[in-house]
């Protein structure tokens, strides 16, 4: 499969989220799948890394829009990449061209790149496929918006299309079906 993995970019090496990102990208590429990230720096990097020294292919989509306003460039473990002019055509290529998706713990960033893939899954404009949260944070912020007044407008069927992982062997296990 093509897992799209969405988070942070200021977690670096050595930090506990980037560490979680490196084990995720291991154990996607050891179970034969292709990673696609948005292939700059933080848990995009973590995730690359891991992937590609466990002989992964990993995928870096990137854009001119993010590389004028951040002086920064590809990865050194993107094998591959897919470049965009804009922000939103780097976000439709990371939804539309994924088998899956898994996000990291992250900011606003990552959070516009899971309401808008969970979105595009509940119009039916993208086919069911595993949407993936990682972590206690974002099993929190969508708690609340499902208990509180927000709730009146998130049926079940539209909360069935998120589905949470403690960490990252256990996404990887979702991925697979267990």
């Amino acid at each position: 499969m093509n897992v799209t993995v969405f988070g942070a970019s200021s977690p670096q090496p050595g930090q506990p989220l980037y560490q979680q990102a490196l084990e995720l990208g291991r154990l996607l590429a050891e179970a034969g799948h292709t990673v696609l990230t948005g292939g700059y720096i933080g848990t995009m990097e973590a995730v690359s890394r891991g992937a590609a020294e466990a002989g992964g292919h990993v995928i870096g989509v990137t854009c001119d829009e993010i590389e004028a306003w951040r002086p920064v460039k590809p990865n050194r473990w993107v094998l591959e990449e897919w470049r965009y002019p804009t922000l939103k055509a780097r976000l439709a290529a990371l939804i539309e061209r994924a088998d899956a998706w898994i996000a990291l713990p992250g900011g606003p960033g990552t959070l516009t790149e899971i309401t808008l893939t969970w979105n595009q899954l509940l119009i039916e404009a993208l086919p069911r496929k595993p949407l993936i949260l990682l972590g206690e944070g974002w099993r929190t912020v969508f708690e609340q918006a499902f208990f509180t007044a927000q709730a009146a407008y998130i049926p079940p069927s539209a909360r069935e299309l998120l589905t949470f992982a403690p960490d990252a062997p256990a996404a990887v296990r979702l991925l697979r079906g267990e």
